[in-house]
């Protein structure tokens, strides 16, 4: 429920429009820093992961990191931008007590990638939503404030993130809902982790965002004015601080007053934004050339080898199971949610001979017992190629549905196939009409009640009389076989 100050009534709300940019900071997944050899790994203890060059020693020269432009380009083809055959490094100045050199190492007015778009489905809707650009920066280090002693406020800097390589990702303000924004970070989210120049764990800083947003009249050309709300550290933090955020500034223009230009915070405790700072306009940065960078060159040739490296993205591997496999759209994208779940599904159909059932199986059961034990797909103790070979044993009619819902856990539990587990614990199924005949002779004569009903022209019950045969042989009758034996006894 938003303040008493922010209630606006629905038909007022309905005569704006949100204006919504977003700049995402991506951390590239090189085993080194940008600018020197430091390891980038996570958790080392403060202040261990430094040198002269990420300290901003003087006399500390810095050298760019192959691997980091490599990283960097495939993002930016991966976000259908142009690279860039030559980019400049820039400084830009700032102070702040974790950032040593007193500047980041950045990309200004000429990035390594730009003018690319991704397309996002919000709700029911396809929209496609502009790339500006795609630059390459260092990281600063991390202030640790450990709240006040003796009235004194202590602040802790760790300097182990100072260097870590960054692309920074800046969009169009083609966003104009806090959906549109969800749905842009996670098919953004979901590219980088796809090509794997990045595993965007946001709980390890590998993925923040900063959302620019305005308000203005529905059909106004002029954009209002933006506050940028920094920093926030979830997706789903992200859509409500959009929400809250909107919902400020209409409340605000229609009591008379006037948004200002701002940096703002979000509190997840109360579900606000509040004022950080005013914001700095661009020039205020003072940019300049790095002068100890050569300008980045990227040949043809290396550019047409990274670009025949790069693996099917996201939206033409959706396309291509909604034609190739016949799942439906929605399924499509639950199956490409990352690179690791794709494969899986894509090797257990090869094997299933039914795509469908496949697709049924991976999103049902197994995504349950992932969820359940807290695995990703990639530690399941069922192989795609069991899984592929428990659903070809129901399309071959050598065990029923029911049979492969018992299987499945014994198969989570042990790692064994389903063969094997039919064969150590017989459950393998029944369809031979001599045993089954047994079986049904005894339902029917518990079920005289049914069978007269049945006779008397009430044909629907045929389903119980089945059910009550499964039962009977512990799910491993054929269901079709024990269909047809019953019709020709009850006739």
């Amino acid at each position: 429920m938003p303040p008493t100050e922010l209630i606006v009534p629905a038909e007022v709300l309905a005569t704006y429009e949100a204006v919504i940019g977003l700049e995402v900071h991506v951390q590239l997944g090189t085993k080194t820093k940008i600018y020197c050899g430091c390891p980038t790994g996570f958790g080392a203890p403060p202040n261990t992961n430094v040198c002269p060059v990420c300290l901003g020693m003087p006399g500390a020269l810095p050298v760019l990191n192959r691997g980091v432009v490599e990283y960097a380009v495939k993002a930016g083809l991966a976000l259908n931008c142009v690279i860039r055959e030559e980019s400049i490094f820039a400084r830009k100045n700032y102070f702040y007590p974790d950032l040593p050199k007193g500047y980041q190492i950045s990309q200004y007015d000429r990035p390594v990638a730009e003018h690319g778009f991704i397309d996002i489905i919000a709700g029911e809707q396809h929209k496609r939503i502009g790339v500006t650009r795609a630059h390459l920066e260092d990281d600063a280090g991390k202030s640790i404030h450990d709240g006040y002693r003796d009235s004194d406020l202590y602040t802790y800097v760790d300097l182990n993130r100072t260097g870590t390589p960054l692309i920074e990702i800046v969009s169009e303000p083609d966003l104009r809902t806090s959906d549109e924004a969800y749905a842009y970070l996670t098919e953004l989210k979901q590219l980088m982790q796809f090509i794997g120049v990045s595993e965007c764990d946001m709980e390890k800083g590998q993925l923040r965002c900063d959302a620019n947003v305005s308000v203005r009249k529905r059909g106004a050309e002029k954009f209002g004015t933006k506050a940028e709300v920094k920093n926030v550290n979830s997706f789903r933090f992200v859509k409500l601080a959009l929400d809250y955020e909107i919902l400020r500034q209409i409340a605000l223009i229609e009591s008379g007053g006037t948004v200002v230009q701002e940096t703002r915070l979000y509190d997840p405790g109360t579900g606000e934004t509040y004022s950080m700072r005013s914001k700095e306009a661009a020039h205020d940065y003072r940019y300049f050339p790095e002068p100890d960078l050569l300008p980045l060159r990227i040949s043809g040739a290396w550019l047409d080898e990274l670009k025949s490296s790069m693996p099917e993205l996201p939206p033409a591997k959706r396309q291509r199971f909604i034609e190739q496999y016949g799942v439906r759209e929605y399924d499509a994208q639950v199956l490409t949610l990352t690179r690791a779940m794709s494969d899986y599904f894509e090797t257990a159909a090869g094997i299933s001979g039914d795509a469908r059932t496949a697709a049924n199986w991976v999103m049902g059961d197994l995504a349950g017992a992932l969820k359940s034990e807290g695995r990703e797909i990639t530690e399941s103790p069922i192989t795609a190629e069991k899984l592929g070979e428990l659903v070809a044993l129901i399309g071959k009619g050598e065990i029923s549905g029911k049979l492969a819902k018992e299987i499945f856990p014994k198969m989570w539990a042990t790692g064994d196939s389903a063969p094997a587990i039919m064969d150590r614990e017989g459950l393998r199924q029944i369809s031979d009409t001599s045993a089954l005949d047994a079986i049904i002779d005894e339902v029917l004569a518990k079920n005289t009640a049914q069978v007269e009903q049945y006779k008397g022209g009430k044909t629907t019950v045929i389903g119980f009389l089945v059910g009550q045969v499964m039962k009977a042989s512990r799910g491993q009758a054929n269901p079709q076989i024990v269909n047809d034996l019953l019709k020709k006894k009850l006739s």
